[in-house]
């Protein structure tokens, strides 16, 4: 039989990235620029909420939002995105990135307003799917 290709395609997609291991970051930003993403970057859920506060509405087309970070963490991050007064807050996917998939911390990212969760490391083409059901 024809083998599956390879479709996914984020081709000229723009993520916002939040991470605070910057050994983590840059992995992460070269899967995703080697598939064609714009990857913002932000070191923690501060710089996120800032990062999103300060683009223009529906410029950025997900969230991926480490879980474990210092000061403001994901679940946080992602409850001050919710809350921002602009017509994307509510509908831009949040994706957390977790190390572990518990369902405890599944239920957490849920209540916190993130559309779905991956795992670390991040799979591109699990992460890809994702996205393309989620925009």
């Amino acid at each position: 039989g024809a083998k599956e290709k390879e479709t996914c395609s984020l081709e000229g997609r723009r993520v916002l990235l939040a991470e605070d291991n910057l050994i983590n970051m840059e992995i992460a930003t070269e899967i995703l620029t080697m598939h064609g993403v714009e990857v913002i970057p932000a070191e923690d859920g501060e710089k996120a909420v800032e990062a999103f506060r300060e683009s223009a509405p529906f410029s950025i087309d997900a969230i991926l939002m480490d879980m474990q970070m210092p000061n403001v963490n994901g679940c946080q991050a992602a409850r001050a995105i919710r809350a921002l007064d602009r017509p994307d807050a509510a509908t831009i996917p949040i994706i957390a990135v977790t190390a572990n998939a518990f369902p405890e911390d599944i239920a957490e990212t849920q209540a916190a307003g993130m559309n779905a969760h991956i795992v670390k490391p991040i799979d591109f083409n699990v992460l890809c799917k994702l996205l393309q059901e989620l925009t």
